[in-house]
């Protein structure tokens, strides 16, 4: 009888601190929010972590998914533009949603038709990940296309070594965190993307989720001072109706006007194949309504250069052009030394480089396998 995925990946793993341990074996894992309870022998809802012998298995020691990518295709747009990200994941997700771009790897384990995601699997060290991302000039380290929170105790042994040499580190995930989680990863994480994919909390049920787990991540984040951008993929007749997108813009703004919101488009995928892309007006609508209701960044993704002034970045105040975007390419970049804007003065939100002159314009601004 040939191996299975599972023979594949069970000993590329270690023993879990994200857990309580509640007597005769069982484990309640608290790496994300369904807090699964998981018996001696059983796997959480994720599949990828999993109770030994009363021990609870993590992820560790290997990758999936490993390339240099823009900073902006993550996407962020206020955290050190233009500048490389060595970005990796594994396999394993916590949701099932019908349209992922990234099922190859996320599904694995709970879809047959994923268990080819096994085949790209690469062991690797911690230490040779962060040597790979200073040998390829990446100051980012990002964890990334499977959903980083199941495997947060690899993600932050990672990210240890990478803030010892001076990188930053950036999580990209659809935000079903726990504090427990959050307050693990606080002191390495500087900046965390969070997808919220709707205001519907049946919507979310259909995705695996819970919506109000996903919007106190959006606020224990950002009170824990980590830099959060959101990003909503905007899915024709699933989240696109203007008072969902209103109630979405007008959350953002509560927590703070200063989160950049990303309205992106949808493409057809996994098992959402007869659906349309997103129509560029879907997208501008949603840019309209987000400027409306108070944000100060809102940037429209997906589809480059057919946004217009969506994908760059504006001074709030006097509205000049400070950060000038094709795609995943800075063409202009002014903001300043102190991070304000050279016009007016005033404050930009986000993490901006000390050295204004070293940000690289141009380019073809596109993934690189290493």
């Amino acid at each position: 009888m040939g191996s299975t995925v599972q023979d594949r990946i069970d000993p590329l793993t270690t023993v879990g601190t994200l857990k309580e341990e509640l007597g005769e074996g069982v484990v309640r894992c608290t790496a994300c929010a369904h807090r699964c309870l998981i018996k001696p022998g059983r796997r959480g809802i994720c599949q990828v972590r999993f109770n030994k012998d009363g021990e609870l298995r993590v992820p560790w020691g290997y990758v999936a998914a490993l390339q240099i990518d823009p900073v902006e295709k993550k996407p962020f747009s206020h955290f050190y533009p233009s500048s490389d990200a060595l970005s990796f994941g594994m396999l394993g997700c916590n949701f099932h949603c019908d349209y992922c771009q990234n099922w190859l790897t996320s599904q694995t384990m709970r879809d047959p038709r994923a268990d080819i995601g096994a085949q790209y699997i690469r062991e690797i060290s911690a230490e040779k990940l962060v040597d790979m991302a200073l040998q390829n000039n990446a100051p980012i380290l990002v964890s990334t296309y499977n959903e980083p929170l199941i495997t947060t105790e690899w993600a932050v042994e990672i990210f240890k070594r990478g803030k010892k040499a001076g990188l930053d580190c950036a999580y990209v995930s659809n935000g079903n965190a726990t504090p427990e989680a959050l307050r693990m990863l606080q002191p390495y994480l500087d900046a965390y993307k969070i997808d919220l994919k709707s205001m519907n909390d049946k919507n979310y049920r259909k995705l695996g989720g819970v919506l109000k787990n996903v919007l106190d991540t959006i606020q224990y984040a950002s009170q824990l001072g980590i830099w959060v951008e959101v990003v909503t993929l905007v899915v024709p007749g699933f989240n696109d109706d203007p008072e969902e997108l209103w109630d979405a813009a007008r959350f953002i703004t509560s927590i703070s006007p200063d989160i950049p919101w990303h309205v992106t488009a949808y493409h057809p995928d996994y098992h959402m194949l007869d659906n349309y892309a997103t129509p560029v007006e879907t997208l501008q609508t949603a840019a309209d309504i987000g400027q409306e209701a108070g944000l100060n960044y809102v940037y429209a993704g997906n589809i480059p250069g057919r946004v217009g002034s969506l994908e760059n970045t504006y001074c709030p105040s006097c509205q000049t052009v400070l950060i000038y975007r094709r795609g995943f390419v800075v063409r202009d970049y002014r903001i300043t030394a102190k991070g304000t804007c050279p016009n007016c003065g005033v404050k930009i939100a986000g993490r901006w480089t000390d050295e204004p002159e070293s940000v690289h314009l141009g380019g073809w601004g596109l993934p690189r396998r290493i």
